[in-house]
């Protein structure tokens, strides 16, 4: 624990290095305190034993190491802010657009790579089904889910489908399939009732696609926003860093992998550096906040950048994006 002295000097040490993004010396801490340069010299020497900062030059001044950041973040943050509010204006659209406009506004608000991952698609639940004759051959299905996604699907037949086929399927399917979350078992029974005649099973068998390839296409999707604004301004400066950090962001999969290990944490999660486990962010830090239900993680909200982050705006509006995607999932996610 420090003592109040030395969590001052660290606290201006950061500041100064997060704005200007050059070494703190003793002559910039000195404005606006009373202690005489020596004593200040005195304690970062005192914060560099302890590893919370570190002297790249003899002459140089200080920089906040991956400690000293962790140090700051935990306990140093103010805890007010009078900066105005994020604002995602999430006014009852869609989920994918809700997704997108939470990504972009993170990444330009912190001008950093902010990535977002949507609720799975086995979490939702078929909330609306449309059979729609376009063509006398031509049938196009629509499932509308309790997230708001939409999908649609054509289908072709070989000779002119009866309508009234058509509006029975659309009033069957909306009976026996709303209210089904689309990886539940008894979607598959529902479409194939024998109680039904053989044409009736035939043509919903000709349909089923519409459902069974949203059951199968339930991997969890990433939005991801402001990659070329990590590269700005030599952020990262280590070539090989960057090739990693383009490899994951190009597979996917271990981000996906990163998020997840988020869902499970109730405040916002800040990983400084080598405190991540994937490679690729060593040098970075992380940022990120879970959002769903009540009783259910749905996704995952974070920002990634370089270790000169400014912590508080990272954290003030992962936080506050993550708040305002749960309460717009909760008006349109018909829990069922």
């Amino acid at each position: 624990m420090l003592t109040v002295r030395q969590e001052l000097v660290l606290r201006k040490v950061v500041e100064e290095y997060l704005e200007a993004g050059s070494p703190v010396g003793s002559k910039a801490l000195a404005a606006g305190v009373e202690w005489g340069p020596s004593t200040i010299r005195h304690e970062l020497a005192g914060l560099e034993d302890l590893g919370l900062l570190a002297h790249p030059h003899t002459s140089a001044g200080r920089v906040p190491t991956q400690a000293g950041y962790r140090y700051f973040v935990d306990r140093l943050l103010p805890v007010e802010d009078k900066r105005p509010p994020l604002s995602l204006s999430l006014v009852r659209r869609e989920l994918d657009e809700a997704m997108r406009v939470t990504t972009e506004t993170l990444s330009q608000v912190n001008n950093l790579l902010a990535i977002v991952t949507a609720p799975p698609i086995e979490t939702s639940t078929i909330r609306r089904v449309e059979v729609l004759v376009l063509q006398p051959q031509v049938l196009m299905v629509v499932v509308i889910t309790s997230t708001g996604g939409v999908t649609k699907r054509l289908f072709t037949f070989a000779r002119p489908v009866d309508p009234g086929l058509a509006d029975w399927a659309a009033s069957y399917l909306n009976e026996r399939l709303v209210g089904l979350g689309l990886g539940a078992r008894m979607l598959h029974q529902r479409l194939h009732d024998p109680s039904l005649s053989a044409s009736e099973l035939v043509f919903l068998g000709a349909l089923a696609p519409a459902f069974t390839s949203l059951e199968l296409s339930g991997e969890d999707t990433l939005y991801v926003e402001g990659a070329s604004r990590l590269l700005r301004g030599e952020r990262i400066s280590d070539v090989s860093e960057l090739n990693a950090l383009m490899d994951m962001l190009e597979r996917r999969v271990t981000l996906l992998g990163v998020l997840r290990s988020v869902l499970s944490e109730r405040n916002v999660l800040v990983r400084i550096g080598s405190e991540n486990d994937a490679p690729a962010l060593r040098s970075l830090a992380l940022v990120a906040a879970s959002y769903g239900l009540p009783q259910r993680t749905l996704g995952a909200v974070s920002v990634i950048g370089p270790l000169r982050m400014d912590y508080g705006q990272a954290i003030r509006s992962v936080r506050e994006a993550a708040a305002q995607l749960s309460t717009f999932i909760a008006d349109v996610y018909d829990e069922r």
